[in-house]
C-alpha cells in the first residue's frame, strides 16, 4: 500500500509517500499532496466509547477498541474503575481476553490501566467509594492475570511503596493519582520506582491530585519537578485550562503524553450516562455526575490533537504526546513513529485536521 503527502517522520515532516505492508517498507521524497500522515495514536487512559465500557467485560472493550480506532487510536490500554474488589478483577480478565483475540477492526490491545481501587478516599474525582488498600495479596492476584500495563496508586495509602516497586519490578508503569498526599510522598514513590528500574508516571496531570502553591509543591509540583517522570494529561480543555496544558508541555517536554479518560458516552448522544454504576449528565461536552463533579470525558484523540495545535503547539510536537511518547513509556519499540520495519499505524489528516483514513498494522480501519 501507499500513502502520499505530508509524513511525520522521526526527524520531521518529510514530502513523499509511505509505502506499507503490515509493517513499514519505506518512504520516498517526492512533491506530494497538502495532507498529514502521522503515527497512529496511542491511549493510555480509557475507560469506554461508542456506548462500550472496559467494566461491561470483552463486549464492551471490543466496543470501545472499534469506537476509538475510528478517531484515531491505533493502541489503546482499556481502564477500569474503582468497584468492588471482585468487578475489578472480572473487568482485567476481559481485557485479557481481548487482547489474545484481538479486534480485527479496532484498535490493537496491549493490556490494562488499573485505575482504581488503589486510591484516596479523599480524592475519589468520579471514582464510586470503594477504595481499598494495595495489599500483597491483591497486587498477587492482579500480577497473575498477566494484563495489567499501568496501575493508578496514591503513594499515601499504606502499603503504596511496597505495592510501587513490586508493580515496578513486573514491567508495570506506576502512576500516581487520585492522591490526597503531598510532595515528599509523591517524590519518595517516584524515586523508589525508579530505583529499581521502573517507569513512573501520574494519571490525568492536575485533576485528582491538588494544585502548586509557593510553600505546597504538591504531587502535582514532584511530577513537574521530575526529569523522568512521565505524564497524563486530559486535553479536552474542560479538564485542564488551555494555559495550564501549556505550562505542562513546557515543564514536561517529552515526558507529556495526551489521553482521552473517555467514559461510554464518548460518540454518543447528549444526555443520561453511566461511569462505575454513577449517573452521568452529558451536556455541550462535558460529563458530570449528579453532584456536578467534572466525570470521564467524551474527547477522541483526533479531536485531543487539533486542541493541541489550537493552543499554540506545532502539529510534529503535538503529534509526538499522541504517539511517540506514550510508546516510550509503555517500552514500545515497534510503534509510535513512521519509519522502516515498525509496525502500519497509521492516521490521515487533511490541511484542516479533520480524520480522512485510519490504519491498524496495515488494515485500514477508516
Amino acid at each position: 500500500m501507499h500513502l502520499s503527502g505530508q509524513i511525520l517522520t522521526p526527524s520531521g515532516l518529510v514530502e513523499g509517500t509511505l509505502d506499507f505492508a503490515e509493517r513499514i517498507t519505506g518512504i520516498a521524497a517526492h512533491p506530494a499532496p497538502r495532507r498529514y500522515i502521522l503515527p497512529g495514536f496511542i491511549d493510555v487512559h480509557v475507560h469506554g466509547g461508542g456506548g462500550g465500557d472496559t467494566m461491561d467485560g470483552p463486549e464492551g472493550v471490543r466496543t470501545l477498541a472499534r469506537f476509538h480506532a475510528r478517531h484515531g487510536t491505533t493502541t489503546l490500554l482499556p481502564t477500569t474503575i474503582t468497584n468492588p474488589w471482585e468487578r475489578v478483577l472480572q473487568a482485567l480478565e476481559g481485557v485479557r481476553q481481548v487482547r489474545a483475540e484481538g479486534v480485527t477492526d479496532g484498535a490493537d490491545i496491549l493490556g490494562a490501566h488499573l485505575e482504581g481501587p488503589f486510591v484516596s478516599p479523599q480524592r475519589l474525582g468520579a471514582q464510586p467509594p470503594n477504595a481499598i488498600l494495595p495489599d500483597p495479596e491483591r497486587l498477587e492476584q492482579v500480577l497473575a492475570l498477566d494484563v495489567v500495563r499501568v496501575v493508578t496508586l496514591a503513594p499515601e495509602l499504606e502499603g503504596a511503596l511496597e505495592a510501587g516497586v513490586r508493580f515496578a519490578k513486573a514491567g508495570v508503569r506506576v502512576s500516581l493519582g487520585h492522591t490526597a498526599g503531598d510532595y515528599e510522598q509523591a517524590c519518595t514513590l517516584i524515586r523508589r520506582v525508579q530505583a529499581v528500574g521502573g517507569v513512573a508516571g501520574a494519571t490525568h496531570l492536575y485533576n485528582a491530585m491538588g494544585g502548586l502553591q509557593g510553600r505546597d509543591p504538591g504531587p502535582l509540583g514532584a511530577v513537574l519537578a521530575s526529569e523522568e517522570c512521565y505524564a497524563e494529561l486530559i486535553l479536552d480543555l474542560e479538564h485542564v485550562h488551555a494555559g495550564s496544558f501549556r505550562a505542562a508541555y513546557h515543564a514536561k517536554g517529552d515526558r507529556l503524553l495526551l489521553i482521552t479518560d473517555a467514559m461510554r458516552a464518548a460518540g454518543m448522544t447528549e444526555g443520561e450516562s453511566e461511569l462505575g454504576g454513577q449517573k452521568v449528565i452529558v451536556r455541550e461536552g462535558r460529563a458530570l455526575l449528579e453532584n456536578g463533579t467534572l466525570a470521564g470525558s467524551v474527547l477522541t484523540l483526533d479531536r485531543a490533537l487539533r486542541n493541541a495545535v489550537s493552543c499554540g503547539v506545532p502539529l510534529a510536537a503535538a503529534s509526538r504526546m499522541l504517539s511517540d511518547t506514550p510508546a516510550r513509556y509503555l517500552g514500545l519499540g515497534d510503534r509510535g513513529r513512521l519509519e522502516a520495519g515498525l509496525r502500519a499505524d497509521i492516521v490521515v489528516f487533511n490541511a484542516q485536521l479533520d480524520l480522512e483514513e485510519v490504519w491498524v498494522a496495515g488494515r485500514r480501519i477508516l
